[in-house]
């Protein structure tokens, strides 16, 4: 498995935060019980670039906590079956499945850990959860969506022992 940690922020989390997100990409796939090694490109940045790409990329000219950049579509979340139909979907030189890119606000994490009264570590995780859930197929622009996403991601946060 391939994850890129980037940490592009002038603001420091002072936490262990490669370990974090390691963790929690690794825990995500678990649960999925995703099939294939995986490619996972992770980049820390300040709220003016997330801001910027945010814009630059939907149209939304506003900083955000997480934006989730898959490379593939999944007829139907977290169902990998006919992902090999589509050669360019794997790393050639690696054969890893390109799952794709998590960008993630310092400014953000520090804000909404303080506001939502939990850990740095359990805003870090619990942002990069939802964004693998995102790359692997899930959303949550319908109600039914966003229960079984909030469950899923709630179920492996429990799993790996982190809790608000």
């Amino acid at each position: 498995m391939t994850i890129e940690i980037s940490y592009e922020s002038k603001t420091n989390l002072d936490i262990p935060y490669e370990e974090i997100i390691e963790n929690m990409v690794e825990a995500s796939l678990d649960f999925e019980d995703f099939p294939y090694e995986a490619e996972v490109s992770v980049t820390i940045v300040d709220d003016e670039e997330i801001r910027r790409i945010n814009n630059e990329y939907r149209g939304i000219d506003r900083s955000t906590d997480v934006l989730s950049f898959p490379f593939n579509e999944f007829s139907v979340p977290g169902n990998f079956d006919d992902i090999e139909e589509n050669i360019d979907a794997f790393n050639p030189e690696t054969g890893e499945l390109l799952l794709g890119d998590i960008i993630l606000s310092t400014e953000h994490i520090l804000e909404q850990a303080k506001e939502y009264g939990h850990s740095k570590t359990r805003e870090l995780a619990f942002l990069v959860v939802h964004s693998m859930l995102h790359l692997m197929g899930y959303d949550h622009m319908e109600d039914d969506e966003r229960i079984v996403m909030e469950d899923r991601q709630r179920k492996i946060l429990e799993l790996e022992g982190i809790s608000r």
